[in-house]
């Protein structure tokens, strides 16, 4: 009887120590199967943050480009104009006295003012018909307004896609008291001729995307503003400041033009094939 007691109690004991070995056996395995399932948690996060900054990256380039284009495109515009054939309607256009250029080159007492147009490559914005003027210290000369690029019509847009637009601004360089002397002159010329006279073009090319942010500042907009930092009256901001102010995706593009009259050589044409019989045609000088 005793010995059957023994044998029955050493069983319970057994059976107490497989219980408490499982027990501690699966408490160990939960805690790497949560350890593993925090370090996939980081992974996933640490890969949506890193696709996300891949995406400003990717997104922010495309929009310099984008900009870039838009700016350097305006910038070509004018080049094609002043150095295109003078009986093209466009040259005509940009030199004569209403024209971008012609403004400054035919009149003197306009060298401080700054010629503001909204480049839109279908339509005549580059007239001051369709221009604004600004002087120096502020305030209009033209009393005109409609050289402002409005984002809230078609027409203050460089495509039909309404994205970018593009704002142009034009001044004479100011002079430099350090300069060459003559260097304003044009070689060849005679220094009495109107046509003698460099001139020295200061263009900044502003394109925007307003679809990111309206481009104004309260109510203040700003494509009103005057590119030219130094211009800026107490108080108040150039456009590319109050771009960033408005958190508007831009980019200015500065461009130094050198504007003159220049005149071909002279060329001698021969006819005939003897000495006798050779004569020279001059070719008249084109400005």
């Amino acid at each position: 009887m005793l010995r059957r007691q023994l044998t029955a109690c050493s069983t319970e004991k057994n059976i107490s120590i497989n219980s408490a070995y499982r027990s501690t056996e699966q408490g160990a395995t939960l805690i790497v199967v949560l350890l593993f399932l925090v370090l996939i948690m980081l992974a996933g996060v640490i890969a949506v943050r890193q696709s996300n900054t891949d995406l400003k990256i990717a997104t922010s380039d495309q929009i310099n480009t984008v900009l870039l284009q838009s700016s350097d495109s305006a910038n070509q515009k004018l080049e094609m104009m002043l150095n295109g054939s003078p009986a093209s309607a466009e040259y005509k256009d940009a030199t004569s006295a209403a024209g971008v250029f012609g403004y400054f080159l035919l009149d003197d007492n306009n060298a401080g003012n700054e010629f503001i147009y909204c480049f839109n490559p279908r339509t005549k914005k580059y007239l001051t018909a369709n221009a604004t003027v600004k002087a120096p210290l502020g305030g209009l000369v033209n009393s005109l307004n409609n050289g402002i690029c409005d984002y809230t019509t078609a027409d203050g847009y460089t495509s039909a896609r309404q994205t970018v637009m593009t704002q142009m601004s034009v001044t004479t360089t100011p002079p430099n008291p350090n300069a060459e002397r003559f260097g304003h002159v044009v070689i060849g010329k005679e220094i009495e001729d109107r046509t003698s006279k460099r001139y020295k073009f200061d263009i900044r090319a502003t394109s925007a995307l307003p679809a990111y942010n309206e481009p104004k500042v309260g109510n203040s907009k700003c494509f009103e503003k005057t590119s030219i930092k130094s211009n800026v009256t107490t108080g108040n901001t150039s456009l590319s400041e109050c771009l960033l102010a408005a958190s508007t995706p831009s980019k200015t593009l500065y461009e130094q033009a050198d504007v003159e009259n220049v005149s071909s050589s002279t060329v001698c044409t021969p006819f005939g094939r003897g000495s006798l019989d050779s004569k020279c045609v001059l070719s008249p000088t084109t400005p």
